[in-house]
Order: C-alpha cells, then sequence, then structure tokens
C-alpha cells in the first residue's frame, strides 16, 4: 500500500477532529499517511457518500458529529463496511456530563464560536491599547464607543474591561490646553460617552497618584483644587457642546460604571 488514509469527518468544519488526527499521525515517523477532510457533514447522505469513499481508500475516520442521529447513522454505516471509525468527542463530553450532572448542549460548531468569540476579545483589547489616551484620534470612527473624561476618570481600565466584554473602546483625556481633535465632532452623540467625578475625590486619587509616582514627570498643578475645578468645568462645557451621555464616577468600581456603560451602549443600539 503506498498510502494509508485517514479520513476527518465533521458536520462543522472539522477542526477539532483535523487537529487530533495530525498529532495522532506525527507518533508514527516516516509513515505515509494522508488526510482526506470532509466538513459540513450534516445529513445522512453525506455520511453515506463519504463512508462510501472511505471504504475504497481502506481508510480510518475519525469524526466529530453533535447530532445523536447522525452519530448512530455513522456507527451503522462504517460497522457494515467493516471500517475503524472513531467518535472523537463524545466521550469527552460524556464524561463530563455524567460526572457534574449537566446535559450538554449537542450544537454544531460550539468550539468554533467559542474561537470567533475569543479573537474579537482580543482584537477589542489590541485596539483598546492602541486607541487609548487619544493616540490616534482617527480610530474614533471605527470605535463601539469613545470615553472622554480628565485625568485620573478611569478612561483606560474603564477601555480595557469593556474591551473584555468585546466591545472596540477608544479614549480621549480632556485639557484645557489641548485643543479636541476634529475627528471628535463627527461621531453620532449616542458614540461618546463623558466621565465626570466630584472634585474632592478627584483631588485625593491625583495626590495619592502623586504620592506613588513621587511626583516625576507631573505639573505641579496636577492635584492643585483650582485647577481641578477649572478641569471639570472645561470638560462639563465639551460634553453639553457635543451632547454626549455623562457618567459620574465618583466613589464607583471601574466594574460599576462600566455596566452603567454597556446598558447605555445596548439602549443606543436598540433605539
Amino acid at each position: 500500500m503506498d498510502h494509508y488514509w485517514l479520513y476527518v469527518v465533521s458536520d462543522s468544519i472539522g477542526e477539532t477532529a483535523d487537529l487530533l488526527a495530525r498529532a495522532a499521525i506525527s507518533q508514527f515517523a516516516d509513515l505515509p499517511v494522508e488526510r482526506k477532510r470532509y466538513p459540513h457533514a450534516n445529513t445522512e447522505q453525506k455520511i453515506a457518500e463519504i463512508v462510501g469513499l472511505a471504504t475504497a481508500d481502506d481508510a480510518v475516520i475519525l469524526y466529530t458529529l453533535a447530532e445523536e442521529s447522525l452519530k448512530k447513522y455513522m456507527r451503522h454505516c462504517t460497522e457494515k463496511a467493516g471500517l475503524t471509525a472513531i467518535d472523537v468527542l463524545t466521550p469527552s463530553v460524556e464524561a463530563i456530563a455524567s460526572r457534574f450532572s449537566l446535559e450538554p448542549t449537542n450544537e454544531v460548531g460550539n468550539l468554533r464560536k467559542l474561537d470567533e468569540i475569543y479573537f474579537e476579545r482580543v482584537a477589542a483589547v489590541e485596539f483598546a491599547v492602541q486607541y487609548d489616551d487619544g493616540k490616534d484620534p482617527r480610530g474614533f470612527k471605527k470605535a463601539d464607543l469613545v470615553l472622554l473624561g480628565v485625568s485620573r476618570t478611569s478612561k483606560t481600565p474603564l477601555s480595557m474591561y469593556l474591551a473584555n466584554k468585546n466591545l472596540l473602546v477608544a479614549n480621549l483625556p480632556l485639557v484645557p490646553e489641548v485643543p479636541l481633535p476634529k475627528e471628535i465632532f463627527k461621531l453620532a452623540k449616542d458614540k461618546i460617552i463623558g466621565l465626570t467625578i466630584r472634585p474632592q475625590n478627584l483631588n485625593d486619587i491625583r495626590r495619592e497618584r502623586l504620592n506613588i509616582m513621587g511626583a516625576v514627570g507631573v505639573s505641579d498643578d496636577y492635584a492643585d483644587p483650582n485647577r481641578l475645578i477649572e478641569e471639570l468645568e472645561y470638560a462639563t462645557k465639551v460634553y453639553r457642546r457635543l451632547g454626549c451621555r455623562v457618567l459620574d464616577v465618583t466613589n464607583k468600581a471601574v466594574e460599576d460604571t462600566a455596566g452603567n456603560i454597556l446598558e447605555l451602549y445596548k439602549e443606543a443600539i436598540h433605539e
């Protein structure tokens, strides 16, 4: 025999079975094994056709099928053809279901859905880093949300937290002496969240920040009460000018503020 054949069959795209197939083949050095991949085998007719081809190749079949009826049909066809067929997913699912008294969903493509969610989250975190602190206002138009606020109103922590909810979030620090980027005026007001805080609380936070940093690289008026009031009044004027929604972050945990932002975001997209 010139080649040995390993068929990878799935009712989804077959990533799980194919990964296992490649891992198994790697254990046999210089063995001429070739894989044939058959995704979206979601009907009895397709399974019968694949088993027919596998019979001609005298192949081993590795399969992942979610529907119980298709699994039974695969077993019936391969047993009748005298083929070796291995259900690579069911034993693990059944063990978990039995141990924890749970019922599996048996939905097709769940692993792929989880992978997509994971990679979307990674992309959202990368977006938050790239467009943090107003680094590149051109990213505002790509964002789901843009957070505005004076220094120490939790813009960056909120951006990262919301990124882990798969939202693309940019943020912009508000400084009276720094002109607003033109990009901010091109956004829908529902896309912008203004953050505010009570002056005394902001003073406490900034003084603590000064103690941690040892005042290195920080201006003398960073925690000056008059300066804080000036910054917060400026921020309020910006919010009024933009017509955006405003959240007070005073004494709030990042998780609580993020929850409020998510509620506002959901309301906006359903309006």
